[in-house]
């Protein structure tokens, strides 16, 4: 049975008693949702205290608010143990939302509850030429699979889909990583499959968002994410927000030339920082020694101290750090956070991304930190249900 719904009257004018209650009831639910301004202290799982201190609300208010959303079955309540008061969080029966993310050669689905905490999770290889049509049907089955095993009645709400691309009004505007997706509008052909409501976003601003709300640059206002696979690109959070950019490219700092007689880039330019740093590249490098080898392997190898595959993640990672300076020196972020598949190489590849910081930044952000992704291969993925969660309305005008 679906959840009973809140819904503000229209008769609520600005500044009536009715609609500060609703805008106070919504202040709560969006700290409980990880969207307010400060999250409490215990995350999504809150006391009634620790709501009060992050929405400024006297604890009788916060009090009675969470008695009607709970009477609205929008939060739950618990008893908490020792000095630690009632425990308050999204209630399950709101609703579910889930993430999709696409990737070269695999896709990921991950089911979550509207404070974005993932409740199941799947990832399955696709080919890299697989057509758009094929990857949606997969992750359909896969979002089955999830929800036959944890949840199968509690209503989906929203999937925030997240590829690896350019996506511009929902359209994949680049054919160099999935081709089969370049021209299709994304969401219109998800909505269909799904049944429900999806949003669309490139995965590299997926992982920035999560990184930022769950992982390495937790508690930073301003942080540049780095995802390295098979392409480069970048999400940037400014002052706390996502910024995309005028037409959603912003980021693509895998684009940016380093030298214009270097090798052909597949966007067909030359001397891209992705020609020098993808992981194709970095297989590339070693397929004479390592012939067919994973980027893991080559990791492997590396550990081992195998000089080619050592030097391989070497000029892999000075070029980054190439690359990153223009971007550091640009916006002075706290940090640079770096994710991707490449990222499980960690300093192997993350000491030379600083050395090649620091040859070509500024002094004063020449040692910006930089640190490995918090979340793993993951990072798109939960982002892609913090996006969905996020963009959930839970009050809705009266019919």
């Amino acid at each position: 049975m679906p959840p009973r719904q809140h819904h503000p009257t229209r008769e609520s004018a600005p500044g009536s008693t009715a609609a500060l209650r609703t805008a106070n009831q919504q202040r709560v639910i969006d700290v409980l949702r990880g969207l307010g301004v400060e999250e409490p202290e215990d995350g999504p799982e809150s006391t009634q205290a620790s709501l009060a201190r992050a929405t400024g609300l006297a604890p009788a208010t916060v009090s009675n608010i969470v008695r009607e959303l709970a009477a609205a079955d929008l939060v739950e309540t618990e008893p908490g143990s020792g000095r630690r008061g009632t425990v308050v969080r999204v209630a399950r029966q709101a609703g579910l939302v889930a993430g999709v993310d696409f990737g070269h050669s695999h896709v990921s689905v991950a089911l979550g509850d509207l404070a974005g905490r993932l409740v199941g999770e799947r990832r399955r290889p696709l080919a890299p030429t697989h057509g758009y049509a094929e990857g949606l049907a997969l992750a359909s089955r896969l979002l089955a699979e999830i929800r036959a095993e944890t949840d199968g009645t509690t209503p989906l709400r929203t999937i925030g889909l997240g590829l690896p691309a350019p996506v511009v009004d929902d359209v994949v505007r680049s054919s160099a990583i999935l081709p089969g997706w370049v021209g299709v509008n994304a969401r219109q052909a998800a909505a269909q499959v799904f049944g429900c409501e999806v949003h669309v976003e490139n995965d590299a601003n997926l992982g920035a968002i999560a990184e930022h709300r769950r992982g390495a640059g937790r508690g930073h206002s301003s942080v540049v994410f780095v995802k390295i696979s098979s392409g480069v690109g970048a999400g940037l959070i400014l002052a706390g927000h996502l910024f995309r950019g005028a037409g959603g490219s912003a980021g693509e700092i895998g684009h940016v030339t380093l030298d214009e007689q270097g090798p052909v880039c597949r966007c067909g330019s030359r001397g891209c920082l992705e020609a020098y740093a993808s992981t194709l590249t970095v297989q590339a490098m070693m397929a004479g020694q390592m012939p067919g080898a994973t980027i893991d392997e080559i990791v492997v190898a590396a550990g081992e101290q195998n000089v080619g595959a050592l030097r391989a993640l070497e000029d892999a990672g000075v070029h980054v750090g190439w690359g990153l300076a223009a971007v550091v020196n640009l916006l002075d972020p706290d940090l640079v956070v770096v994710g991707g598949d490449m990222a499980r190489a960690g300093d192997l590849l993350l000491d030379s991304v600083r050395l090649g910081l620091r040859r070509h930044a500024l002094d004063t952000v020449a040692s910006t930190p930089v640190v490995a992704s918090g979340l793993d291969e993951r990072a798109s993925l939960v982002g892609a249900v913090l996006l969905a969660a996020e963009r959930t309305e839970l009050f809705t005008a009266a019919d």
